[in-house]
């Protein structure tokens, strides 16, 4: 569960805005979104396999 003080003098719109950022980078809602609905192992294997070859692609661009 991702938790954030509010520091002192900081505004709420603020607060709000490092609290959404810590949420995404521990990825709490792609996994929700994930866990919405049921895949089949096959299903996932396909995906892992899909964004593996996307993210050696933009490697290969990078160079």
């Amino acid at each position: 569960m991702t938790k954030i003080k509010v520091r002192n003098g900081e505004t709420l719109e603020q607060a709000l805005r490092r609290f959404n950022r810590e949420v995404q980078r521990s990825g709490v809602l792609e996994e929700l979104k994930a866990r919405e609905r049921f895949q089949k192992p096959s299903e996932i294997k396909r995906l892992q396999k899909k964004e593996k070859a996307r993210k050696i692609s933009f490697d290969n661009r990078r160079k």
